[in-house]
């Protein structure tokens, strides 16, 4: 070495001296020394000032190749009075303030040292740092130069010797326990990998072996086994974090079973996974850029774990649930060495504590995953598995066997769903995942969720149905009923059961409840439906928002009319139009209905201006005005409407609907063809049917009601063949009340089926009464049916209880329908006329020839008489005749009888007997009269009869 000394006069631009005791076993030279960068080869540097004051420069050239350039400069004073021996140590590597972003991985730091008197220092044997030692004369101030190998200096410390070698062989066994751990529990969870195949085992054993590798670097342990250089342990130590890295992505997307339900995941960890493993290639031309990587993807997997760890355990997912702890401390570990790396945290225990902590941390995760190591052999599973489908497989008669292998995530099915779907074969055979894509959006959920519950709680049973997608694009529903198969762990290692196609039977219940709540004719939505939907809106309007719901009731004028002069068919053509013509006026936010007969109404939410309201009230008016063609005939029609909106005084739709109907009723008052808002003054309108409604319900609990009977008379000898029974009430302020005014007050509050039945028990009663008093005589007696009593259940029992009671023969017993309440539900109908008719009643189709006459129909229901109408008595034109003796003829070769109503002369019946007509009806052979007035009658053509 080349070493010139100079002498100054003045110390500004000398160096500090550190002083030195005996009792310093430890200094930190690491904030006392001067770096100097790019000084090349030869470098000169003032000394600190000697014992006499004088401050000498000195120049030093590089004694070693590995030399960078780049020089390091402190002093040390001896301020004792004995020779002190102490070591210069520079770590190799220290993961504090390493750094985050292209981290130093640690080098050759010092390559000599220099000392402003006396020789170079000899370096001393050490793998982990550079180590030189320095004797100090009593009182001496020296100057060292330090050669560096590397830009950093991270750390230099002086120790005294001894101190150092204990410091050094109590780190070396804590080293080795933590080693000895950490190999052992890698060892361990192989083994269980090997004896127990499933996927989560690797993939712990992986990440363990990863640890073991971290620390066998960062311990230096690795040193010892093999011969690595400091150039290559950089290599190593990058690579050992790239696998830390990407055994944690791998443990965390197996541990928790992502792949099951969760497609993309798989995409995402196979991503992240093969990008580290891509990272690699990069270590290889600068581990520094690769460490960085790898820092921050195990960061990022932390935190990412994070999130999924609490969803899943939100859901109540076991295996998320009991890794909260150990995540827990993965989180606390990243903590801490964010701080190790940032400098934050500076101390000799940091890195080894760091160390400590991630064996502390795979250990628990061992203990987390060790409760699934005895799940059950694959050969004893695999037993278990064929006797059990076989078992169910008889079990379900001839039904799909569904087969889900949990631990593998396989599912079959025998034989193959895939063909009732047209897909390729056996592609539903595999994870449970597969399934997902042929399911139908609204059922994935479902489906993955009841099995995940079925996993997690560890018991249950699935019984659930879903659709799935065929190769044509129409769904088929399919219910899966199926079981776990538990263990000997207690955990889920299969789930069977069987699968069945039950598409007809569910699109069987969609039909039903459509009809149930959609009119027959036009398919519109009913009146509960209309309500339902109201009430809705009404919520969503007593909330503050910005909607105000109108309901417009459109009553047909006169359309009674057009079905007695047109036919009930030709009526409901025009209906079918009228629905068209209003549907096109809708929006998507609105709603029309068909709340019966010729009854509309519209809930229009798109409009809440009354001038918007109002136009489109009148654009369904003039849709209704508009000609219809219906046979070569123009029929214009006119209608009434009525509308409310929606105020706060509504408490609910009926309420609402029915301002509107009393709206509509004023507008008929009024003449119809026109549109009525509602004005609360209707409501006192209303009060008279209202009041008439409460007289009626106390009438049938006063029997303030009582039965009228028409004769029925026989054209062949004037005979009296039956009656019909009509009801009357006899309002005690009012005074006798037509049917017309209370039947439909009965119909809509709901008393029409107690009415009827009163009419029927007393019709009967006094038809055994009559019988008692003449004899056994041909006689029977009529009573009309309505349509609430029709599409009642009870009604054929009902009867049934009737004619038990009066003991009377059912034959002598009769039931009256016009045809329009036959045709409102004509399947309906005919089942339930099939059952009366199997009693022995007898049946009358009245106001035959105002509807659906036809043979057609006549032929379907099971009734033995028609009653013509009086409006073809009363007929004038030359083809009244032609007519009535074609509907008799017709009656008769269908095997009925013919009544004609309303008979105004004596020429009327002689022609109609003529024409073969049995039976008349009308004041000119009789009025309504009272029970006993017709026992009178009786007497009187039976008087030879003993009573």
């Amino acid at each position: 070495m080349a070493l010139l000394l100079l002498v100054f006069s003045f110390p500004a631009s000398a160096i500090e001296p550190i002083k030195i005791s005996r009792e310093d076993v430890a200094l930190d030279l690491s904030r006392a020394v001067e770096i100097y960068r790019n000084q090349g080869q030869n470098f000169q540097v003032s000394t600190a000032p000697g014992i006499d004051g004088i401050v000498r420069r000195i120049e030093v050239e590089a004694l070693d190749e590995r030399s960078s350039g780049d020089w390091a400069v402190f002093a040390l004073a001896n301020t004792t009075d004995r020779q002190l021996d102490r070591l210069i140590v520079a770590p190799h590597y220290r993961l504090v303030n390493s750094g985050l972003i292209w981290p130093d991985l640690g080098s050759n730091r010092i390559a000599a040292i220099t000392p402003s008197e006396g020789f170079t220092l000899d370096r001393q044997a050490s793998r982990d740092a550079d180590i030189f030692l320095v004797t100090l004369n009593p009182g001496s101030i020296v100057t060292f130069i330090a050669e560096l190998s590397s830009p950093r200096l991270p750390q230099v410390y002086l120790w005294e010797p001894e101190a150092y070698k204990d410091t050094m062989n109590s780190y070396t066994l804590f080293r080795g326990i933590v080693i000895g751990i950490a190999g052992l529990l890698a060892l361990f969870l192989t083994i269980l990998f090997v004896v127990k195949g499933t996927s989560m085992f690797p993939a712990t054993a992986a990440l363990s072996w990863a640890v073991l590798a971290y620390i066998c670097i960062d311990f230096g342990f690795l040193n010892q086994v093999l011969e690595i250089t400091a150039g290559s342990e950089r290599l190593w130590r990058a690579g050992t974090e790239i696998a830390l890295a990407a055994t944690l992505v791998v443990f965390l997307y197996t541990y928790l079973n992502l792949n099951r339900w969760h497609l993309h995941f798989s995409y995402g960890a196979f991503t992240w996974v093969l990008a580290l493993v891509a990272l690699s290639g990069v270590l290889l031309f600068d581990p520094s850029v690769a460490s960085g990587i790898a820092r921050f993807s195990f960061a990022l997997t932390a935190v990412v774990g994070l999130g999924i760890i609490a969803f899943l355990s939100a859901r109540g997912y076991d295996r998320a649930i009991m890794l909260v702890p150990s995540w827990l401390m993965i989180l606390v570990w990243l903590a801490g060495s964010w701080m190790a790396v940032t400098g934050a945290l500076d101390n000799d225990i940091v890195q080894p504590a760091l160390g400590g902590g991630l064996v502390l941390i795979i250990l628990l995760i061992g203990f987390t995953v060790m409760q699934h190591a005895f799940a059950g052999g694959a050969l004893h599973q695999g037993l278990f598995s064929d006797m059990e489908r076989q078992a169910l497989a008889i079990a379900g008669s001839g039904d799909t066997v569904w087969d889900w292998d949990v631990l593998r995530d396989r599912v079959i099915t025998r034989p193959d769903v895939t063909r009732q779907l047209g897909l390729p074969q056996g592609s539903l055979h595999g994870p449970a995942r597969n399934w997902l894509p042929a399911l139908h959006a609204e059922d994935r959920d479902t489906f993955r969720t009841t099995l995940d519950v079925i996993l997690e709680h560890r018991r249950g049973r699935v019984s659930q149905s879903f659709r799935m997608r065929g190769a044509d694009g129409h769904y088929h529903w399919f219910t899966l009923k199926a079981r776990p198969i538990i263990g000997s762990d207690g955990e889920i290692i299969r789930c069977v059961g069987t699968l069945v196609d039950v598409t007809e039977q569910k699109k069987a219940e969609e039909r039903l409840l459509h009809d149930a709540v959609h009119d027959n004719l036009t398919g519109l939505p009913t009146r509960e439906l209309f309500l339902d939907r109201l009430d809705a809106l009404i919520s969503i309007a007593r909330t503050g928002e910005s909607v105000r719901p109108t309901v417009i009731v459109v009553d047909i004028d006169r359309f009674k009319q057009v079905n007695d002069g047109l036919g009930i068919s030709a009526g409901d053509t025009i209906l079918l139009t009228i629905a068209r013509r209003l549907h096109r006026l809708l929006k998507p936010q609105d709603s029309l209905s068909r709340f019966g007969g010729d009854q509309f109404a519209m809930l229009l939410v798109s409009e809440q201006e009354p001038t918007r309201v109002a136009a489109v009230a009148e654009a369904m008016k003039k849709a209704i005005n508009a000609p219809i063609m219906f046979a070569k005939r123009e029929i214009v029609l006119s209608a009434s409407l009525g509308l409310a909106s929606w105020t706060a005084s509504h408490a609910n739709a009926g309420e609402m609907v029915k301002d509107a109907e009393l709206a509509m009723h004023q507008a008929k008052r009024f003449g119809g063809d026109r549109i009525e808002p509602f004005r609360p003054a209707f409501r006192s309108v209303g009060t008279d049917r209202l009041q008439l409604e409460s007289d009626l319900r106390r009438a049938v609990e006063r029997q303030e009601l009582r039965l009228a009977y028409q004769p029925i008379v026989r054209l062949e000898d004037r005979s009296i063949a039956g009656f019909e029974a009509l009801l009357r009430w006899e309002h005690p302020r009012r005074g006798p009340i037509p049917p017309a005014d209370f039947i439909p007050v009965a119909e809509n509050c709901g008393l029409i089926v107690p009415l009827g039945l009163f009419a029927m028990q007393q019709a009967a009663d006094d038809l055994a009464m009559w019988q008692k008093q003449v004899g056994e005589v041909p006689l029977s007696v009529s009573v009309n049916l309505s349509s609430r009593q029709l599409i009642r259940r009870d009604l054929v029992s009902d009867v049934r209880s009737v004619v038990a009671r009066a003991n009377i023969k059912p034959r002598c017993f009769r039931l009256e329908l016009t045809e329009s309440l036959v045709m409102d539900n004509p399947e309906q109908s005919a089942h339930i006329l099939a059952k009366l008719r199997q009693i022995g009643i007898g049946l009358s189709l009245d106001d035959f020839g105002t509807g659906y006459s036809s043979l057609a129909y006549l032929t379907r229901f099971p009734f033995d008489t028609i009653k013509i109408d009086k409006s073809f008595i009363d007929d004038t034109s030359p083809k009244r005749s032609v007519l009535l003796r074609s509907m008799v003829g017709m009656a008769h070769e269908l095997g009925l009888s013919v009544v004609a109503e309303g008979v105004a002369d004596d020429n009327d019946a002689l022609e109609l007997r003529q024409m073969g007509c049995e039976y008349v009806q009308s004041f000119l052979f009789g009025p309504p009269i009272q029970a006993d007035a017709a026992l009178r009658l009786l007497k009187e053509q039976y008087p030879l009869v003993k009573a």
